[in-house]
């Protein structure tokens, strides 16, 4: 077997990574991520003691064994025999062996091949010639492979100015980036440090460092550079690009390793005047803010997005950018929705009817039913009022304690935000069913909140991207599609296959015609009109919640919905704290103008291009 296993003459893909392109909607180029200029970095470029660094902790014999680990050899041998994975023991020729020339399969066959094809190389080549091969082709995470692009992700210099504990840090990622990037998380940030530590004293121990510099090295070298220093990724791209990728691993079967591999060309569903402009209109918003001047405008975070009625996620607005925030805003699944919620319970009700009465009948609802928008109106259930757990009656509670009268219709309470009718309304439909068309209409069955009186009030958590989808429903006459930010995949010119979603019906054309007409009486003359777009044909509420934690505006017009959330949240102590007085709001009623400003900014924006 030996002499009739031949080395391949060329490299396999996991030894020429190439870069990811992607594309507007419109089919211009956006970005393009990867280390496609992979750089092969000679030997005598690497300090010997980052050399030495990568051979402690991965091999230390490196330079006197033949090329196979012969107890590593038994290990993988009895693994298989008990039926596990043939990992294990594997030394650098080994991994080089499996970079350059194999793939990644832990199987027996695949396993024995590396073995047969390590001895070889190692007779072929020289020790430094496999070690310049390993170090150029290993994946360090972050999309790189090889050490140089790793220097440079991690540290933003070339690897001939590291140091033996920058080298340390690096030779760590080889056991898993995902497991040692120390920006992934404190759990992967305490390993990273371990390792670091484990790897400097063994340099020690064979003799590679000696104690006295050993003694140097006490602070972590925390990597400088968070994403790899790609300025493609500032502003909203770096979100826009985490979603995309996001998707095709999920839906397109693609796992992250062959994915950082690069070479695949992703068209992505985003309009870019649509993102430029909902950034915008979220600046000029955030504008109002002075943290220096009032506490309350600390720690205000925004999240917005626009999706199509077809579920083509066309903008949104992530944070910051991600190379100052990773955390996406609009991909957040961390605040209520509130009253932007009742939508949803008003196509319940006017969908399945309602149950006044233990064992009648259910009977229909229309947009002129008549429900009680008193303050402080007592929640109903055919045995009588609804105590909560503490023996408290649950009583209603309506913005800024107004009341609304004994008799006021669906349709105006909607319009008008009335929040007291829909708390009444979500228990005569069942929350059991109002769950599930809340579900049909695209919010997530993991952001439902329990159901308790205030299901209908919108203790559920959706994602600003979520909320968008589910108002785009009713944009699309009833018609929910999954939302998605990917349009075509190719690799090297061949089409990815991908799961294209396909439109559900969630409501009737007329339940969905009958939630529009109310929510563009809001605009018009209710809640919303302060958002109101001279000329535009558009439909929207405002959201607010009774603790005053969150605000939102979601809006829609005949293609395309968008949804704007605001909050406050340290996230250190992941706490949210309530709005009052944010951007100097004296207002008694709770929430913020800021969502509704934005949307409105944003819509008047498009309009004007679309002249």
């Amino acid at each position: 077997m030996y002499w009739t296993t031949d080395i391949p003459e060329d490299l396999n893909s996991f030894a020429t990574q190439q870069d990811n392109v992607y594309y507007w909607a419109d089919g211009t180029q956006m970005t393009r991520t990867g280390w496609v200029r992979r750089q092969e970095m000679p030997l005598e470029q690497v300090p010997e003691d980052v050399r030495w660094a990568v051979l402690a902790a991965e091999n230390a014999s490196f330079y006197s064994d033949p090329g196979v680990s012969p107890s590593g050899i038994l290990r993988a041998a009895s693994r298989m025999i008990g039926g596990g994975e043939t990992q294990g023991g594997s030394t650098i020729t080994q991994q080089y062996v499996k970079n350059a020339y194999l793939n990644q399969d832990q199987t027996f066959s695949r396993k024995y091949t590396e073995i047969l094809l390590a001895l070889k190389v190692d007779n072929a080549f020289s020790k430094d010639e496999i070690l310049e091969g390993y170090l150029n082709t290993s994946w360090f995470g972050r999309g790189t492979y090889g050490i140089q692009r790793a220097a440079q992700a991690y540290y933003g210099k070339d690897v001939s100015e590291l140091n033996a504990s920058e080298g340390a840090f690096l030779a760590s990622l080889l056991k898993g980036a995902g497991l040692y990037d120390p920006a992934l998380g404190k759990a992967n940030h305490a390993r990273a440090v371990e390792r670091w530590k484990w790897t400097l004293d063994r340099m020690v121990e064979i003799g590679k460092l000696s104690p006295e510099k050993r003694a140097t090295f006490t602070r972590f070298p925390e990597p400088t550079q968070e994403t790899g220093g790609r300025t493609e990724l500032d502003g909203q791209q770096g979100y826009l690009v985490e979603l995309a990728k996001s998707y095709i691993t999920r839906s397109g079967k693609v796992s992250e390793a062959e994915f950082d591999l690069g070479g695949y060309q992703i068209y992505t569903t985003f309009d870019k005047t649509r993102t430029e402009e909902l950034d915008k209109a979220v600046q000029a918003a955030r504008k109002k803010l002075d943290p220096k001047k009032r506490k309350t405008d600390t720690f205000v975070r925004t999240g917005a997005a626009t999706v199509g009625a077809d579920g083509r996620i066309l903008a949104l607005y992530g944070g910051p950018g991600q190379l100052k925030q990773g955390f996406n805003e609009s991909n957040a699944v961390t605040v209520p929705a509130g009253s932007a919620f009742a939508p949803f319970v008003y196509a319940a009700g006017l969908t399945d009817g309602v149950v006044k009465e233990r064992d009648a009948p259910r009977s229909p609802v229309t947009p002129e039913s008549t429900y009680n928008g008193q303050h402080d109106a007592a929640v109903m259930t055919p045995e009588g009022p609804y105590w909560d757990r503490n023996g408290k009656m649950v009583r209603g509670k309506n913005d800024g304690g107004k009341s609304w009268g004994e008799n006021i219709s669906l349709r105006r309470a909607l319009a008008d935000s009335v929040n007291t009718p829909f708390l009444q309304l979500g228990m005569d439909v069942g929350l059991d069913r109002l769950r599930v068309h809340a579900q049909r209409a695209g919010i997530l069955a993991s952001s439902l909140g329990p159901q308790v009186p205030a299901f209908a009030l919108g203790n559920s958590t959706p994602s600003a991207i979520r909320m968008a989808t589910a108002y785009g429903t009713f944009a699309a006459k009833g018609m929910h599609t999954e939302p998605y930010s990917v349009l075509r995949v190719s690799r090297n010119g061949a089409d990815i296959p991908m799961a294209a979603p396909e439109p559900e019906r969630a409501f009737t054309s007329e339940v969905a015609g009958e939630v529009t007409d109310a929510l563009r009486d809001s605009l018009d003359s209710g809640a919303g009109r302060s958002a109101r777009v001279p000329g535009a044909r558009a439909a929207g509420k405002p959201g607010t919640t009774e603790d005053n934690k969150a605000a939102w505006f979601a809006g829609y017009t005949e293609t395309e919905a968008t949804a704007v959330v605001l909050y406050r949240m340290d996230l250190h102590k992941l706490e949210l704290i309530p709005l009052d007085g944010v951007a100097g709001n004296r207002s008694r009623t709770v929430g913020s103008t800021l969502p509704a400003d934005i949307w409105q900014a944003y819509e008047k924006a498009m309009a004007a291009h679309s002249r």
